[in-house]
């Protein structure tokens, strides 16, 4: 008896790149909802505005936006500087990821709330990196 060897193939980038814009949106959707369940009041209020409530059509709209500019940012950088791509991407994520928590300090609401937000600033950035750049070889 011999042992067929079994490969399977490696998903396209474009494949790969699209799940992870749906990770994107899903993951922190569910985040979203998990705190709704659990009774966060989404309900923010940054000085000199009138309160928003951040509703499920933000969070979509909002990490979906965030998911499709970083595959511009990423799809430029391995047009232009192929080389470096994948690490000047990973960097760049990394530091707006960071700077997003900035207006999560500016603004007032419950603990609740701006701990369900962050995270799902966090599960964005988690989906993207993990699925966006092209695997090592």
């Amino acid at each position: 008896m011999s042992a067929a060897t079994v490969t399977t193939p490696a998903p396209s980038p474009l494949r790969r790149r699209a799940l992870g814009v749906v990770a994107a949106v899903v993951a922190p959707l569910a985040i979203w909802a998990i705190g709704a369940l659990a009774g966060v009041d989404y309900t923010i209020e940054s000085p000199g505005q009138p309160a928003t409530n951040i509703g499920a059509g933000a969070i979509v709209m909002i990490a979906l936006g965030a998911a499709l500019l970083g595959w511009a940012a990423l799809a430029l950088l391995e047009r232009f500087a192929a080389r470096v791509a994948r690490p000047v991407w990973i960097s760049l994520a990394v530091v707006v990821t960071v700077l997003s928590f900035v207006p999560l300090f500016g603004v007032e609401a419950t603990s609740g709330a701006k701990l369900a937000l962050g995270a799902t600033h966090v599960a964005v950035a988690v989906a993207l990196i993990a699925l966006l750049p092209r695997p090592r070889r």
